[in-house]
């Protein structure tokens, strides 16, 4: 026991290096996102947004992006979620799982203080905030510059290789970036969670359908309770204001400041 006192300076030095060996989970997202740069390079200007077949995704249209952005490459994760927001709602923990359980409301809460905590550790510009994407953005970069069903094709039977679905996962086990990402580096655009979009809920496309009032947002993607119809690039769901589930998350972007 006298030996100690002469023990704890030791410990706390290798407690100290072992905190400081553990990456920043605040770091880590700000360097997670990949730019997105509409009429540049390998990014068109235009796509097709919609598919045939389901009255939610008609009609077919085509969409402009006019502005530069950054998406995130995973689904916001539990030990980032939990850092900025102090509590962690989800049903199936993991820190590197996707976060679970937690209404629109809360998933924009989190993306104001992550721009509050970003800008404070210098890591995100006055100019510059974290939000939900729009349901365009969204489709824009799941797409990836593609047409056809899902980014890497057509067939269903190549899905195990890209998304986790009711076939191959039995919850919100798998940490984010585990399968294949899309042509654009983004994880989990197909299945895994369903990922809220800033837009509010409207059941189609036509001109003149008026979005919903009721708080109700678009969800995309699809997720591991679902089969291979619902992990389309563009197929869309409702998801109400007060709605929790284990299966809805979401993924940020990073972009310039739009003055309202």
């Amino acid at each position: 026991m006298r030996r100690l006192p002469l023990l704890l300076p030791l410990l706390l030095l290798l407690s100290g290096v072992e905190a400081a060996d553990k990456p920043d989970p605040l770091a880590v997202f700000a360097g997670e996102f990949v730019p997105i740069t509409p009429g540049r390079g390998a990014f068109p200007a235009t796509f097709r947004m919609g598919a045939e077949g389901d009255t939610h995704t008609q009609p077919v249209h085509e969409v402009q992006l006019t502005a530069s952005f950054q998406m995130a490459k995973y689904e916001v994760p539990q030990n980032l979620y939990e850092q900025v927001m102090g509590s962690n709602p989800s049903r199936w923990k993991g820190p590197r799982n996707s976060v679970e359980m937690l209404t629109p409301a809360e998933a924009n809460r989190f993306c104001e203080r992550a721009t509050e905590r970003l800008r404070e550790q210098k890591l995100l510009a006055e100019n510059e905030e974290i939000r939900l994407p729009t349901e365009a953005e969204w489709e824009y970069c799941c797409r990836a510059g593609t047409t056809t069903r899902y980014s890497f094709g057509d067939e269903a039977t190549l899905l195990d290789k890209h998304a986790w679905h009711h076939g191959n996962a039995a919850g919100n086990d798998p940490p984010v970036g585990a399968l294949a990402p899309n042509p654009w580096g983004l994880y989990d655009m197909h299945g895994y969670l369903w990922e809220m979009c800033s837009d509010p809920w409207k059941p189609d496309y036509e001109a003149n359908t008026v979005a919903s009032t009721d708080g109700a947002v678009v969800i995309r993607s699809g997720s591991w309770k679902d089969d291979s119809s619902k992990l389309t690039s563009a197929t869309r769901q409702r998801f109400p204001s007060d709605g929790k589930d284990d299966a809805v998350g979401f993924r940020c972007v990073k972009a310039a400041v739009v003055a309202k």
